[in-house]
């Protein structure tokens, strides 16, 4: 059992929900939300101990798309952590495809950059003990009902996953949706690189679903945010059955952090063609997920963003 969990994105959407489901495992002893603003920190931290009526939460300020930031709450952290929940992420803000200082884009920055160097230092500091937990998503194996397609790689090289991660593998026509997707690949593939390289600490890919009240399309630009948050989540995808509860995204979290049915190295997520329901291992459906050169170059092509 986990005691000690360090959740990105910790102060809103599924990454609060996780501390407050975890928070009522008598063997939680400490969360630590990751979260980027002090003051929303400090709001989530208050309305958390409300809920639970335990005082059991710490902030760690955190940004997860600035290594300086992530090295310093690194070092700052007094105790190791059991386990982490790598939840912090989105579709990249109003400008998903403008350069960050690293040569990331802010998309690939948002969901990857710094997830990369906090497992890194953790791990070189001897501060993470048991399981990471990696959000991912049913896009990076495509979501043919979503229009979201399966990444198709020519090569799988490790420059082929630069150029994802930079943003020219998509040239002129940018899509947030389509480079969400090949984004969360990427770290799926990191995970299970991680997983043969450091076979102390168990990696586990999982997607929360389309989860109701996610904040993933909250900075998207204007109409693409409309069309996601106000017309494709809280209306079509319903109607669909495509949709389910933050609270159950949240629960596929806590049991990838809990169960020991989930193998590290693995990536689980909907059934094929669905985006709720049961959970399965996800290279049944898309092999590349697998293949261990694959993962070797996503997870070198991760780092060579990384001084």
């Amino acid at each position: 059992m986990n005691e000690s969990i360090l959740i990105t994105g910790a102060n809103i959407g599924l990454g609060k929900e996780t501390a407050r489901q975890l928070a009522k495992n008598p063997e939680t002893k400490k969360i630590y939300l990751a979260c980027r603003n002090p003051e929303k920190a400090k709001i989530a931290k208050q309305d958390l101990e409300r809920l639970t009526g335990k005082s059991i939460f710490e902030i760690v300020i955190l940004d997860i798309t600035s290594p300086y930031s992530v090295r310093k709450a690194v070092k700052e952290l007094a105790q190791p952590v059991d386990a982490l929940v790598l939840n912090a992420g989105g579709m990249g803000g109003k400008n998903p495809n403008t350069k960050t200082d690293s040569g990331m884009n802010f998309i690939s920055a948002t969901n990857l950059l710094g997830h990369v160097v906090l497992v890194d230092e953790l791990i070189k500091a001897d501060k993470l003990k048991k399981r990471v937990v990696y959000v991912s998503s049913e896009a990076a194996r495509g979501i043919k009902k979503m229009g979201m397609k399966r990444p198709d790689l020519k090569t799988s090289s490790k420059d082929e996953f630069i150029s994802i991660l930079d943003g020219t593998f998509f040239g002129q026509k940018f899509d947030p949706a389509q480079a969400y997707g090949h984004v969360k690949y990427v770290g799926a593939l990191w995970m299970s690189s991680l997983a043969r390289e450091h076979q102390n600490i168990e990696f586990i890919s999982i997607s929360p679903g389309a989860t109701k009240g996610t904040a993933v399309a909250d900075n998207l630009p204007g109409m693409l945010k409309f069309m996601f948050k106000y017309v494709m989540f809280p209306i079509v995808m319903p109607i669909r059955g495509m949709v389910h509860s933050t609270e159950k995204g949240a629960a596929r979290y806590v049991e990838a952090l809990n169960n020991p049915k989930f193998k590290s190295g693995e990536f689980y997520a909907s059934h094929e063609e669905k985006v709720t329901g049961p959970l399965m291992e996800q290279s049944v459906i898309f092999s590349d997920l697998k293949n261990p050169a694959f993962q070797d170059n996503a997870n070198q092509a991760l780092h060579s963003f990384i001084s």
